[in-house]
């Protein structure tokens, strides 16, 4: 693999598999973009911290859309953790996220809580879309381990029954700035080529190679905007016969609502649903969880 890259990487995920190890992988950076989701929400730092790790997870794992108009949504709804509800998508590089969390239950725990203190009995859902066929698929598991790419780990081997690993991390730069950044690797099944599936397999001498370059990657290197994503991927593989880069995608915020949509959302409810939404002034008041916004929309300029 030839080492060429920008001098700096931010904002940006790239691909990448390795054919000789029959392993594929993903590696993002976000910066800004995360600075800009926070923003509408003065989270604390440890919620802050799993946000920017699950923004970090929606960009690994939404990359992998051939769909441009595909979606990937990332969803963890808990039973006795302090978050209640954590939702995060990707949609052709475009992120957003949001988390509800009870403050006065954060208060009482560590600096950093362990993620069953954080989840309780909860569920990870991720959910692919794609826009083109329409078709949809959904896993769910079990919110387990000691982190969320614990969690994400587990959802590739309990429904794809593909080993995978995922690493991510996040930290506030000497400027304050949010940056995070992530890695996922994964063994893509001999089946491809009429040979038997991985999975069925005793051993994995190949994917246990790839797997431990990628856990020497560590989160300064991940979130260091000044190492190009193209040279992290150099450093962990060089000594591999090839390495095939892939096109990468940009990311960025990409809040949805707008006046105009939601509108359209109003404009599917009945007339008289709509008027008993509407105050006193004819106007129906819509927050927007995600960008923390409010629209207000008038009934008068609703069309069925």
């Amino acid at each position: 693999m030839t080492n060429t890259a920008p001098t700096s990487d931010i904002d940006r995920v790239i691909g990448f598999t390795i054919p000789q190890r029959h392993a594929r992988g993903r590696i993002a950076r976000l910066g800004p973009v995360l600075d800009t989701v926070l923003a509408a929400h003065a989270y604390p730092p440890p919620i802050e911290q799993l946000l920017a790790e699950a923004l970090t997870l929606a960009a690994l794992l939404g990359s992998l859309l051939k769909d441009a108009q595909g979606q990937l949504t990332l969803q963890a709804q808990t039973k006795g953790g302090i978050v209640s509800l954590l939702v995060c998508d990707y949609q052709g590089g475009a992120l957003r996220g949001y988390v509800q969390f009870d403050a006065d239950r954060l208060d009482e725990v560590a600096d950093a809580p362990s993620l069953f203190a954080l989840f309780g009995t909860g569920h990870l859902a991720i959910t692919f879309d794609q826009a083109t066929s329409g078709e949809r698929y959904q896993g769910i598991v079990p919110l387990d381990g000691d982190s969320l790419a614990d969690a994400a780990e587990n959802y590739f081997l309990q429904s794809e029954q593909i080993p995978s690993l995922i690493r991510l991390g996040a930290r506030r730069g000497p400027d304050g700035h949010c940056i995070a950044g992530g890695l996922f690797l994964q063994h893509l099944p001999d089946g491809e080529e009429g040979r038997e599936r991985l999975h069925v397999r005793d051993d994995h001498p190949e994917w246990e190679h790839v797997a431990v370059l990628g856990g020497t990657m560590g989160v300064d290197e991940l979130a260091d905007p000044a190492l190009p994503l193209e040279t992290l991927v150099w450093r962990l593989f060089n000594e591999e016969e090839e390495v095939r880069l892939l096109k990468g995608a940009d990311l960025h915020k990409g809040c949805r609502c707008d006046a105009g949509y939601i509108a359209q959302v109003l404009a599917k409810f009945p007339a008289e649903e709509r008027a008993e939404m509407a105050d006193e002034h004819g106007i129906i008041s819509v927050d927007c969880a995600f960008c923390s916004t409010c629209f207000p929309v008038s009934v008068a300029d609703i069309t069925s």
